[in-house]
């Protein structure tokens, strides 16, 4: 290549980077669920994952204010546990939530894939995730939930 063309190729390759990194780089404030748990954004309405105590998956659906809200037609579907070896979790409605039927194998991090349908028929929303059962230390919440900045 000629001479003549790197230049404005590297003038080029170099105004975008200057550009790219005088740009603000701030993100929307993560907020967590209203029983501490992961909030699904990208799910309408909202939803809450949490792992309870005795290690079955919680779907809370949360308004834009974190209120409950009682679940409708929606269909949710959790994947997590060893990639050789997954565990597909089925919900139940007890109360507002939606209680999976299955436990979250022994073990502190594993992956997680999130499903939820807003009716049986709608295409599948999915969220993906890490399962780190691990305490932040600033927050005070799992690892899967925290709010902290150092999560990004």
């Amino acid at each position: 290549m000629k001479t003549k063309h790197l230049l404005p190729l590297a003038i080029a390759i170099l105004t975008s980077l200057a550009v790219h990194a005088g740009k603000d780089h701030s993100h929307e404030k993560k907020v967590a669920g209203p029983n501490g748990g992961r909030l699904l954004t990208s799910i309408e309405p909202h939803a809450e994952f949490l792992l309870t105590a005795d290690r079955k998956v919680q779907i809370t659906f949360v308004d834009d204010a974190l209120k409950t809200m009682t679940p409708g037609a929606q269909v949710v579907t959790v994947t997590t546990g060893m990639r050789s070896a997954p565990v597909k979790m089925l919900f139940a409605r007890t109360g507002d939530t939606l209680v999976s039927e299955q436990t979250v194998p022994e073990g502190n991090n594993f992956p997680v894939v999130v499903q939820v349908k807003t009716t049986p028929e709608a295409k599948a929303i999915v969220e993906k995730f890490t399962l780190n059962l691990s305490n932040c230390p600033d927050c005070k919440l799992a690892e899967y939930a925290c709010i902290c900045a150092h999560a990004h």
